[in-house]
């Protein structure tokens, strides 16, 4: 839904010149350095990508699914390092506590993340616990006016930098599935919290993940989302947030295939072979034209979920179907650019080659494309029956 027309062409013009002439020509340094500058993280902070998701109420722009959407394309069209560090703020980061946080919760910390005063990591993943997602061991025994955590997350965006993690802990040893888990609100400098070396990832360097450790680490009872009285409730407020996060993830594949489709059509059109551009070769213009008609279809596809999200609809089974389809059509994308491209595409020279691998992770992330068939092919038969 499109609240008023002006304001979004105007957030999404001022966005979409910010990421050509901030972000892109920064793209290699970031590359090199594993870091974003911090003059343009300011920057990011100034134009509220911090918030694009949260309520006006708590400092953020409030965007609606459809807005924020648009807004994920365009920033798509630069590397996936500059989302991730206010992607987390605006998703899994703040949504579970905006829709099960008490309000002095969502008072406390919510602001914080909107400005980027506060970035936000989410604690899910563990050595041993990837897709499983409910068989996590992480433990949180009450103790008083505390809990105390006990485990290991790994893989943990934003980690080295996150001021807060919303962490996933198993309240309850007895019960073994999700209804044992609770969702916890825990300071970054609470005491018993050990950060692991950066992890040395294929793609997306200035995007940073490494394992979170807690030891003895001693949380009031307090900051369990929604309070003490809802212990057990943590993996339901975890899959409330999934749609939203999937959807977004599912627009910024389709930033990136397009800035793909553009570099490899620019390639095509200089590069000569045979005496003539080879743009005007009939296998190149397949490929351009298969990309350019996938990333259509993904295109159509997000807008199509996220208008029924903002109507309130149930899109769970949309936003996995988005974010399959998109995940995977990026990295076809991603193939097909670096063959255009030839020889010059497997050098780090051209945007490309690093975007192959940068796209890699989309197929991972935010539930494995193989995950978001499982989700679907059950709620068909859901549905069916």
């Amino acid at each position: 839904m499109i609240r008023d027309q002006e304001t979004i062409n105007q957030l999404i013009d001022t966005i979409g010149r910010f990421v050509r002439e901030r972000l892109i020509p920064a793209e290699e340094q970031v590359a090199s350095e594993d870091a974003i500058p911090e003059d343009i993280l300011q920057e990011m902070k100034d134009m509220g990508l911090f918030g694009l998701s949260i309520p006006e109420e708590y400092g953020g722009l409030g965007l609606t699914m459809e807005e924020e959407a648009l807004i994920a394309f365009e920033i798509g069209h630069t590397s996936p390092a500059f989302r991730s560090i206010f992607g987390t703020n605006n998703g899994i980061g703040s949504q579970g506590v905006l829709i099960d946080g008490t309000d002095e919760q969502k008072q406390q910390y919510v602001p914080k993340m909107a400005t980027g005063e506060l970035i936000g990591s989410f604690c899910l993943t563990e050595p041993d616990v990837g897709s499983d997602a409910a068989s996590l061991r992480t433990t949180a025994i009450r103790d008083g006016d505390h809990y105390v955590l006990n485990g290991t997350k790994r893989y943990i965006t934003n980690g080295p930098e996150a001021g807060v993690f919303t962490v996933m802990a198993r309240t309850n040893p007895e019960n073994k599935g999700a209804g044992g888990i609770s969702a916890f609100l825990v300071d970054g400098d609470t005491p018993g919290i050990h950060r692991g070396k950066p992890d040395k990832k294929m793609g997306q360097q200035g995007a940073h993940t490494c394992d979170i450790i807690f030891e003895d680490c001693r949380v009031p009872a307090q900051n369990m989302i929604g309070g003490p009285e809802k212990e057990g409730q943590g993996f339901k407020t975890a899959m409330k947030v999934l749609d939203r996060g999937r959807l977004h993830i599912s627009a910024v594949c389709v930033g990136v295939a397009e800035r793909l489709i553009d570099d490899a059509l620019r390639y095509a059109m200089d590069r000569k072979q045979f005496g003539k551009p080879i743009a005007e070769h009939e296998l190149i213009q397949a490929m351009l034209a298969d990309s350019k008609a996938e990333a259509y279809a993904a295109r159509c596809m997000v807008m199509d979920a996220a208008r029924r999200k903002d109507a309130e609809e149930n899109v769970s089974m949309l936003a996995s179907c988005a974010k399959l389809y998109c995940a995977e059509m990026v990295g076809r994308v991603a193939d097909r650019a670096v063959q255009i491209h030839g020889g010059a595409g497997y050098i780090n020279e051209y945007a490309v080659e690093r975007f192959y691998r940068d796209v890699r992770l989309f197929r991972i992330y935010e539930g494995t494309t193989q995950i978001q068939q499982i989700v679907v092919a059950r709620n068909m038969i859901r549905e069916a029956q």
